[in-house]
């Protein structure tokens, strides 16, 4: 049986605008903010972010803790 594809429900897909709106205003470009986050220690290459910004790819937890450090905001402002 095929693995069905993972759904991004609202809460994410709110994320990932905020992770957008967020980036945006602060100047980054995706590449930036990708490589930040690696540096952060949680690698993301240069296609996930665009991924996770089009709700076209889930973000897990740690995810959302590297990016929520490298855009430096409080976890909870990417779910709100």
């Amino acid at each position: 049986m095929a693995a069905r594809p993972l759904e991004i429900g609202p809460y994410g897909i709110r994320a990932a605008r905020t992770i957008e709106i967020l980036r945006t205003e602060r100047g980054l470009a995706q590449r930036e903010l990708a490589a930040h986050v690696t540096a952060l220690g949680r690698p993301m290459s240069n296609t996930m972010l665009p991924r996770i910004e089009r709700a076209q790819r889930r973000c897990d937890v740690d995810d959302l803790v590297a990016l929520a450090q490298a855009l430096d905001v409080p976890l909870l402002t990417l779910l709100q």
